[in-house]
């Protein structure tokens, strides 16, 4: 008999639907609303075509550089992070994407059996980097306020909690972001019970409406942010970091020395120039953030006008996506096939769940679509459901 394919480790991570989806929703005609795409219009390629060009002036750039990431490239983000904290504090270490700093944290942070918080629904990517480890992961649900911060108490009293992950601004794929009074209480936990918070925010940059949120970060030294530049720049670069603790990064600079040894020279130069332009920086991520507050808005009136009270939506005020739970139980992975082939996809709820039924849920992305093609994508999805 041949033994099983694959390890422990590999066999314990679930899929995602949302890769399986991509196949699908590429066929001609269909409106994705499934992706977490950025706006392909909105990638700046002049300015990165320049920056590269200034950074290949110096053939050591496309030499190896230092696992940290680049002294330029960590002295931007430190400084980026500073302001938001308000305070000098943490370092930096810079990672192919945020989703190589969520693996690299598990890896240092995990043993087999150790648990884990996470909001339900939870963030896909955040789900496979604890599954690789082999932790329990228990979800906290959420409510138009972010997690639930009042029901840990009773989860935390249990032995051997090391970390609470949150994507705190416009959550993925929730689209609430946490408060205030829940950051600040959830801080607190973690200086009284001794967890780390890993504070997920890559879209913390495109907020288009209400007030800006402190980090979770400002009210506590036990907390790890990530971020990246593939929202507010372009995915391609593969540019992400974490900054907090200089000892727990240290533990994961040794695990990405085994990684990958170092990141791109060339990438982290361009994403370094264009991260230190904060006069270009500051019209760009703008205009972002009014094309998707037209798009947001197009898409959450479309669906509050098809639905009605059948479907609870979250109010958009940043970020790419918008969640909805069908009131009178509208199973949404059985309807999936027979949308697409009315020509318009979304990820059902289920893609999503940790603990809770998410059957009746499901996930849009508003960031690809002009207006009128999100009405039609709702006029679509109106024939169906």
């Amino acid at each position: 008999m041949s033994a099983e394919l694959g390890s422990q480790s590999v066999r314990a991570v679930r899929g995602s639907a949302i890769r399986d989806l991509l196949a699908i929703t590429e066929r001609p005609g269909v409106i994705s609303l499934a992706g977490g795409l950025p706006a392909p219009e909105l990638l700046p390629t002049d300015r990165v075509a320049s920056a590269a060009e200034l950074a290949l002036a110096a053939p050591s750039i496309l030499q190896y550089g230092v696992t940290t990431g680049s002294p330029a490239l960590r002295e931007v983000v430190h400084a980026r992070e500073s302001a938001r904290l308000g305070r000098d504090a943490g370092s930096v270490v810079v990672t192919h994407g945020s989703q190589q700093a969520l693996s690299l944290l598990a890896q240092a942070l995990l043993d087999p059996g150790d648990v884990v918080i996470v909001e339900d629904p939870g963030y896909i990517g955040a789900l496979q980097a604890f599954d690789t480890t082999r932790a329990e992961v228990i979800g906290i649900p959420m409510d138009s306020a972010g997690m639930r911060v009042d029901e840990l108490r009773p989860i935390l009293e249990r032995p051997r909690v090391r970390i609470v992950h949150t994507v705190s601004n416009f959550h993925n794929p929730g689209g609430a972001t946490l408060t205030e009074e829940r950051r600040r209480e959830l801080a607190r936990l973690a200086d009284e019970f001794g967890f780390w918070i890993v504070e997920d925010d890559p879209y913390g940059d495109l907020r288009f409406a209400g007030s800006t949120v402190p980090p979770v970060a400002s009210f506590s030294d036990r907390v790890l942010r990530l971020s990246s530049a593939s929202k507010i720049v372009a995915p391609a670069l593969r540019v992400g970091w974490m900054h907090g603790d200089a000892g727990v990064l240290a533990l994961v600079e040794r695990l990405k020395q085994g990684a990958d040894l170092c990141g791109s020279s060339l990438t982290q130069a361009i994403a370094a120039d264009l991260l230190a332009d904060t006069a270009w920086l500051n019209e760009h991520v703008g205009r972002i953030r009014t094309v998707y507050s037209e798009r947001a808005l197009a898409l959450h009136t479309a669906l509050t006008d098809a639905f009605g009270d059948r479907l609870r939506l979250t109010t958009p005020e940043g970020g790419m996506f918008l969640w909805g739970e069908f009131t009178d139980g509208t199973a949404t992975s059985e309807v999936l096939t027979r949308a697409v082939d009315a020509g318009v996809a979304y990820v059902p709820g289920a893609a999503f769940a940790v603990q809770r039924d998410l059957g009746h849920a499901l996930r849009f992305c508003f960031t690809t679509g002009s207006p009128d093609d999100l009405r039609e994508a709702v006029r679509r999805l109106a024939t169906v459901l």
